[in-house]
């Protein structure tokens, strides 16, 4: 795989979850918007033009949408290894990139988060 580069995205997944540490925030759902790279060898898919032979990121965006608002995670940081972990375990990718941002959080910043690079063991 070293020699590869091959990368399926999924950019501004956009997911209403409860996250948070404050009480309120525990609350209600919050937006959060997720930008997933997935490090995988796409050569038998595009050499034969077969779906069951890729990544298939409409299966990874329900998955991560139901593990989010699962979780309901109190830090990013926890969501984000928590999905990574999930990623790995259940899709042919070698390595997973995971950003996690809150759009809402800080209203000076278009948006705050966290951005993780995790790896099969």
């Amino acid at each position: 795989m070293a020699a590869n580069s091959d990368m399926v995205f999924i950019e501004g997944l956009k997911i209403d979850a409860v996250i948070g540490i404050f009480d309120w925030e525990r609350a209600i759902t919050q937006p959060l918007l997720l930008d997933i790279q997935m490090l995988t060898d796409i050569k038998p898919a595009a050499a034969t033009d077969d779906v069951s032979k890729a990544i298939n990121y409409k299966a990874v965006c329900d998955d991560v949408t139901a593990w989010t608002q699962a979780s309901k995670s109190g830090l990013l940081e926890h969501l984000a290894e928590h999905l990574a972990a999930q990623i790995l375990e259940n899709y042919d990718c070698e390595q997973v990139t995971l950003k996690a941002s809150k759009p809402t959080a800080i209203s000076a910043a278009s948006a705050v988060g966290v951005k993780i690079t995790r790896s099969k063991a």
